[in-house]
């Protein structure tokens, strides 16, 4: 027998620390390796965290509401044979990449840097338990944000394990209108009609990145209208019996992302990133997809390696992504590492828009609302008129790396996927 450190793995970019929410095994419980065993929180999201090894839990070096620090031991687990030089291995790997990240990390503006510090140090010093109840970093840091106070919180009923208040709690709190300390500081009535309202911590998080991304990037957007008919109409004979033998229901959106795969193969200079005056260009298609939340914030969770899909397998992990963003239970790494981002308006009856990088991607595609348009149809006997189903696509890429043929071409590229769409294709 021998005695291994479970590692605190990495949690996506820029995230150096975590909050212990909850052990989910007890010392001497028998684990396997991937058993869920730790619930953890960082300022971006809640998670659980699987087992490194197969063993018995031995002893917990990291309490409940303290902080685990990434690449740093939380517990000791009790394996069969000698594992040490694999441990040294995993040990050395966590550290090559934590140094990777923070050296890249210190690249960026100090505003940044600073802004970390801020909120990490914020995050050590008030989790701490109100009440005997605990809060998470997110939590707290919302509640920072709107002006709510311990008391307060004490008084809103949480869903979570062991009734743990979460964020989704506390946005529908905050949704309610309701605020018992300082209500004035987020809702102010002028004038007997207008209301100032002071943004809550997701939607002044997008905001900077807003603002960050035009001050990086030379926004410039193309347009093409696609004949979506072949599309459409497959979908339309086809969702019935897809919905019969895989379970799933098949929206236009792992269509549209099947196109844009297939355009980033054939033009590899999109799927890009820059650092500054260098090109990367990314081994992996991970396409981001913007999802919009119940409470009117967005978020983009991101479909790693794409291109490893079938058509099934897209409108799976499609429909799992976004059923868990909108019940916030996404992990750290489903937002990690997109390569290109793609949105679809349509959804919202929008023709068309002029979407605003995820940074560093350098190319997000906006997919318009498919209408239906009389229009000239050209055939071998010559042309005629008839209704065929449109949609724009509008493409909006950083001009610093992408010129306008490159970015016209790739855009032109998802459409003729689109509108070369086999009518006749089998589900399998």
């Amino acid at each position: 027998m021998a005695l291994i450190e479970m590692i605190m793995p990495k949690m996506g970019e820029s995230i150096f620390e975590c909050t212990v929410l909850n052990w989910l095994k007890n010392v001497g419980d028998k684990i396997e390796a991937d058993d869920m065993i730790l619930e953890v929180a960082t300022d971006k999201i809640d998670t659980e965290i699987g087992a490194s090894h197969s063993g018995i839990i031995k002893e917990f070096l990291v309490q409940k509401g303290e902080t685990a620090v990434i690449g740093k031991a939380v517990c000791i687990i009790e394996i069969a044979g000698d594992e040490t030089n694999q441990q040294t291995k995993i040990i050395e790997e966590t550290k090559l990449v934590l140094t990777t990240e923070l050296e890249k990390f210190m690249e960026e503006p100090v505003g940044d840097f600073v802004n970390l510090l801020t909120t990490n140090t914020v995050t050590v010093k008030t989790s701490i338990p109100s009440n005997n109840r605990f809060y998470s970093p997110l939590v707290l840091n919302i509640a920072k944000e709107e002006g709510i106070s311990f008391e307060e919180l004490d008084k809103i009923v949480g869903t979570g394990l062991e009734g743990r208040l979460t964020k989704s709690d506390i946005l529908s709190y905050l949704k309610q209108g309701v605020s018992v300390s300082v209500p004035v500081e987020r809702i102010i009535i002028s004038s007997g009609s207008d209301q100032i309202i002071e943004m809550d911590r997701m939607r002044k998080m997008i905001a900077e990145r807003m603002i960050e991304s035009k001050r990086i990037a030379p926004h410039v957007t193309s347009f093409v209208e696609t004949d979506m008919t072949n599309t459409a109409v497959w979908r339309d004979k086809t969702k019935a019996k897809f919905k019969q033998d895989t379970g799933e229901n098949i929206t236009f959106t792992p269509l549209l992302i099947e196109a844009v795969v297939k355009a980033i193969k054939d033009f590899p200079m999109i799927n890009v990133q820059v650092d500054g005056d260098k090109i990367i260009k990314k081994a992996k298609i991970n396409i981001g997809m913007a999802v919009a939340l119940p409470n009117g914030n967005l978020i983009v969770p991101v479909i790693h390696e794409a291109d490893s899909y079938s058509l099934i397998g897209l409108t799976k992990k499609i429909n799992d992504l976004t059923y868990r963003a909108r019940n916030n239970k996404l992990k750290a790494d489903d937002l990690a590492d997109g390569t290109l981002t793609v949105s679809n308006i349509g959804s919202f009856g929008n023709i068309a828009g002029t979407p605003i990088l995820v940074q560093p991607q350098v190319s997000i595609l906006a997919f318009g609302l498919i209408q239906k348009k009389v229009s000239v149809i050209e055939t071998p006997q010559g042309d005629t008129i008839g209704i065929r189903q449109k949609m724009i696509i509008s493409h909006t890429y950083d001009h610093r790396v992408v010129d306008g043929s490159l970015g016209g071409q790739f855009v032109k590229r998802v459409s003729d996927y689109l509108e070369g769409f086999e009518i006749d294709r089998s589900l399998f």
